[in-house]
């Protein structure tokens, strides 16, 4: 009887040491890869921006609508895609916690780039304010009409076309319920 219980209690044990936790990257940010020039890094972290180092395998992202096998090492992978300008660049990724989307202008100047991250709540504003702008002031019209047109040429021409604005704008509005 003693074996008996000894050995379940062994393959309980085994058991419950053999599971493993499942690695998932729920927040990441795009960086500036620092081994490679015009390329960018996508590293995992967690809320309060720390990397997890834990974080390592291939990883599925979508980068601009092409989809990307990631290789993470240490929380860091690299996109081996240069950049010759500055330009928007929407990541998304998708896992069991749901799809985890993030759109950043990168600036390209000198030999360097700046990752800005760009919140929905901005590409929903400035349509906002200068339609209440044209609104109340009735003179304003065409010259909104005029900021609005450069506004939707600067998205567009950076590469940030209508169906990824409007992605990112709902992406934001799931995030907040």
């Amino acid at each position: 009887m003693k074996k008996l219980f000894l050995l379940c209690c062994f393959i309980i044990a085994a058991h419950s040491l053999s599971l493993a936790k499942s690695i998932a990257i729920d927040h990441f940010v795009i960086k500036e890869n620092p081994f490679a020039v015009d390329e960018v890094a996508v590293v995992a972290t967690d809320t309060a921006g720390v990397i997890q180092e834990g974080v390592n395998g291939i990883f599925t992202f979508v980068m601009n609508g092409f989809q990307e096998q990631l290789r993470f090492e240490k929380g860091t992978a690299f996109y081996r895609h240069k950049l010759d300008r500055s330009a928007f660049l929407y990541a998304k990724h998708m896992n069991d916690s749901g799809t985890h989307a993030i759109l950043y202008y990168i600036y390209k100047h000198d030999s360097k780039l700046s990752p800005l991250h760009i919140s929905w709540m901005l590409l929903v504003a400035i349509p906002l304010i200068l339609v209440l702008l044209a609104y109340m002031f009735k003179r304003f019209i065409i010259i909104a009409v005029i900021i609005f047109c450069i506004f939707l040429y600067f998205n567009y021409h950076n590469g940030l076309s209508m169906p990824t604005f409007f992605e990112s704008v709902i992406d934001g509005l799931k995030g907040l319920f």
